[in-house]
């Protein structure tokens, strides 16, 4: 019976050594909150610094606050895993950093389109080719932009909506900066009567040009002969100014003012003046066969 009693004892004590949870000393939790709350000043302390710093470099404001946030978060994540490590001496760095991978991995999995966005809004912030102001084009989406997040930038279109692009879009689409240069060339087709001066017609259209304030004079503003219709040819009013889509705008008006004033005034017919007539075929045939019997008298 005593060594019945004796054997039924021993079971009881395996789950006991088994549930034995590390030890935490109060000692142990002080440095570890000690060591969190430095890591985590010490953070806040590289986030400004980075900001500054990328400021000085000429980077934009947008990139500065992400990649200065990233560093304050990376420094703080690595005081927490620290802190870890101090209060629960059994728990090795290399497990916390194992742990975390784990969850970034699920996480990944399980948000991928949001994780997608979130890169690419790392490498647009990176390449800084256009920010906060510029006025882009990407598709059918034109504006300014107003925000570049880590998911999606919002831009206002001209028309004053706000659209909001994922970032991935922007990474993966060919984006136009408008406002990428100072200044952008502007194209406008003007018809003038082939019977005309056109060696006037250009020269009078160029001074015209040039003398509207919007058009900048280097380079110089351009009328050039492009094609040849049934009764006009077209000239291309070329010309530079400043690259903001009201200033192109704005411009353009002017410019086709200036000109058509000028030419009017020179006596050069635009097509607006000449007058085509296509005479149908029951009236083009009665025409050539009275022509014929005048031939013939």
């Amino acid at each position: 019976m005593g060594t019945a009693s004796s054997m039924l004892l021993v079971p009881t004590a395996e789950p006991e050594s088994a549930l034995q949870l590390p030890d935490v000393t109060w000692e142990g939790a002080t440095i570890g909150l000690l060591v969190l709350v430095v890591g985590v000043l010490a953070g806040r302390v590289l986030r400004a610094v980075v900001r500054r710093v990328l400021g000085w470099r000429g980077r934009s404001p947008s990139a500065s606050a992400l990649f200065a946030d990233l560093t304050g978060w990376a420094v703080s994540l690595l005081a927490l895993v620290a802190a870890v490590t101090v209060v629960f001496p059994s728990v090795r760095p290399v497990n916390a950093l194992g742990g975390i991978g784990i969850i970034s991995i699920a996480a990944g999995i399980a948000f991928q389109t949001v994780l997608g966005n979130m890169f690419a809004g790392i490498v647009i912030l990176a390449r800084d080719k256009f920010r906060v102001g510029d006025q882009i084009a990407v598709g059918d989406v034109a504006g300014t932009v107003v925000d570049i997040s880590l998911t999606a930038t919002r831009i206002k279109s001209f028309d004053g909506r706000l659209l909001l692009v994922p970032n991935s879009v922007l990474h993966s689409e060919i984006v136009s900066v408008q406002t990428g240069y100072g200044q952008v060339r502007s194209t406008v087709a003007l018809d003038i009567d082939d019977a005309a001066d056109l060696e006037l017609a250009v020269r009078v259209a160029e001074a015209a040009m040039a003398r509207v304030p919007d058009v900048v004079e280097d380079p110089a503003p351009q009328a050039l002969l492009a094609e040849v219709g049934s009764a006009t040819v077209r000239m291309d009013l070329r010309f530079w100014s400043g690259a903001r889509q009201m200033e192109t705008r704005v411009a353009q008006h002017r410019v086709v003012l200036a000109v058509l004033e000028d030419l009017a005034e020179a006596g050069v017919r635009t097509g607006s003046d000449v007058l085509v007539l296509d005479a149908a075929p029951g009236l083009r045939s009665a025409l050539e066969e009275r022509a014929g019997r005048r031939d013939g008298s």
